[in-house]
């Protein structure tokens, strides 16, 4: 299949699951769905780029099983937050700030589904790879290994922390966020680099490049870090102040000593 013709499957079902999305919101008040939806929307558009695609089996089969794995690992975890908890901080300031607007709203939805399609583009280079070396399939399982096990990590190590009620208001400095504020994107980030292994030898493996770049972009100044700190220093102020002088904001290192 024409990769313009996947990519435009892809964004329609994405458009469909985010619409569905947005009323589900509507009516509980709680837009943390979406981060949801485009987690389980790119793990999906990988099977169905793997499935579509024609290059050779095993850069689709992996192609498949990571990506796939990787969203349903990451949308799971994300749902069980969306469910049990009040919507999250950052999308509270933004119906404050929309005052509640469900058309803006609908449009930050399909703007995630417009999303899902970009960090798609990846998947079609791994997809029409003709062939791909053993070697470069050990790296791609290998990275994708590591990234996710260190993000199931971080997250659980954030979950404990956060569910023991003595620790309200406070910062985590456990476990792997004592070396880095989020240890969560940063795996996320080296995720992607699975996929750049997997199209070595691709006519178009230029193209998996997108998605460790564009990651890297949006975590750091965009969506990521930006509004999860601006979050953090509302809920708790000079706690997280001292936190950003002494930790590394996204790649891990070791902890430099303040005087508070």
């Amino acid at each position: 299949m024409n990769a313009c013709w996947q990519l435009l499957i892809v964004w329609a079902l994405a458009a469909a699951m985010m619409s569905l999305g947005w009323r589900w919101q509507r009516s509980r008040a709680n837009a943390g769905i979406v981060d949801v939806l485009w987690a389980a929307g790119v793990g999906g558009s990988a099977v169905l780029l793997a499935i579509t695609g024609s290059g050779t089996p095993w850069a689709r089969l992996l192609l498949a099983v990571l990506g796939g794995l990787w969203g349903s690992r990451l949308a799971v975890h994300l749902w069980r937050r969306v469910r049990g908890e009040p919507e999250d901080g950052r999308y509270q300031n933004l119906r404050a700030h929309w005052h509640g607007s469900q058309w803006k709203f609908f449009a930050f939805f399909q703007f995630q589904a417009l999303l899902i399609v970009l960090f798609a583009l990846p998947f079609v280079a791994v997809a029409r790879n003709p062939h791909l070396s053993g070697w470069w399939l050990s790296a791609a399982a290998a990275i994708w290994l590591l990234s996710v096990i260190g993000e199931a990590i971080a997250d659980a190590q954030l979950a404990g922390f956060r569910n023991n009620p003595a620790n309200k208001g406070r910062t985590c400095r456990e476990g792997l966020w004592r070396y880095s504020r989020h240890p969560n994107y940063f795996f996320e980030w080296l995720h992607w680099f699975a996929y750049v292994c997997l199209v070595v030898g691709s006519p178009i493996a230029w193209l998996a490049w997108s998605g460790p770049l564009v990651m890297y972009v949006f975590l750091r100044w965009i969506s990521g870090v930006p509004y999860t700190e601006a979050q953090a220093l509302r809920s708790r102020g000079d706690d997280y102040r001292d936190y950003q002088r002494s930790t590394p904001t996204l790649i891990p290192w070791f902890p430099k000593r303040t005087e508070r």
